[in-house]
């Protein structure tokens, strides 16, 4: 099978729009064309660069984390997220993995308090560890064999034709940074995600419980990506509702649809909105299922469908 640019995309209408957009958006004096300094593109995470079901790779990191600290103080139980914790609350954790803003901001706190005080390169080297060993309880491969092919191939694409990546997540900031070179090919300080706040401690800087900012999800993702850039983007691509604020800002948006459950899954959930504002709004969907020839960056291209 072909290794040429998008190459594991089948040459459907996804496709030619991203192209036809891409290409336009370099022609001088063409309709769409976008200046070199305002190519920049940003894409949300869990499931849009890599699987994020059953559960995203960040959350079993975060809730170790959590239990360990809960069963040294046990009085941490009568709070969200401990209290789902010890009570097996399957509709938070759920509600978690859909990114619903109020679960993620209970979270994102217990997760600051949590790794209060720790330096940037223990809380490095923990992700790491755990990183380290984890494989995917499906597929078996590591977290860098969960990453979707097509979109990796989609980085290299804008790259090519001079566009500046960036990765803008609820996702913990600071997770990301560790996978970022290595997986995505992006430097630490094109990937933007929730954060706590940093404090200068005796020479070193210390993780704090207080967040910087606001969560990344809904209208936090385009507020970040416009305090950090100072543009808004030219390319954004997401998979569900809380990426919608940050799509329509974009000069061309991109959403994942999740439809094939035989080599990745099939699920809506906590993305009925962002479909039907796809719909309205004309953004390029892209079906897993028919867009896709492979899927995961691990599987060989003669292990896939045609």
């Amino acid at each position: 099978m072909s290794r040429s640019p998008l190459g594991s995309w089948n040459d459907g209408a996804a496709k030619q729009a991203i192209v036809g957009f891409v290409t336009s958006a370099a022609t001088e004096g063409a309709p769409g064309y976008v200046p070199p300094m305002d190519r920049v593109a940003v894409f949300d995470n869990d499931g849009t660069l890599w699987v994020e079901k059953p559960a995203p790779v960040q959350m079993p990191f975060v809730l170790g984390k959590l239990a360990a600290r809960l069963q040294a103080d046990p009085s941490l139980a009568a709070e969200q997220p401990y209290r789902a914790i010890v009570d097996g609350d399957e509709a938070y954790l759920r509600a978690l993995n859909d990114q619903d803003p109020d679960a993620v901001t209970s979270m994102v706190k217990a997760v600051g308090s949590a790794w209060e005080g720790t330096t940037f390169g223990e809380f490095e080297a923990e992700a790491e560890q755990y990183l380290a060993s984890w494989r995917h309880e499906r597929f078996g491969v590591p977290y860098s064999g969960v990453v979707y092919q097509p979109m990796l191939e989609l980085l290299d694409y804008l790259r090519t034709y001079g566009w500046r990546l960036f990765v803008c997540s609820g996702g913990g900031r600071d997770f990301m940074r560790v996978i970022c070179e290595d997986t995505w090919g992006l430097p630490r300080e094109n990937v933007i995600g929730s954060a706590p706040e940093f404090a200068y401690r005796g020479g070193v800087l210390v993780r704090q419980a207080a967040l910087h900012g606001p969560v990344a999800l809904g209208p936090g993702k385009p507020e970040y990506f416009l305090a950090r850039t100072g543009r808004l983007p030219g390319f954004a691509a997401g998979n569900d509702d809380v990426d919608v604020e940050l799509l329509d800002c974009a000069r061309f948006a991109l959403l994942i649809v999740h439809d094939d459950d035989v080599r990745e899954y099939a699920y809506s959930d906590s993305a009925q909105r962002a479909r039907a504002t796809a719909e309205r709004s004309g953004w390029t969907t892209v079906s897993v299922k028919n867009d896709w020839k492979a899927v995961l960056k691990e599987r060989s291209y003669e292990e896939e469908p045609e």
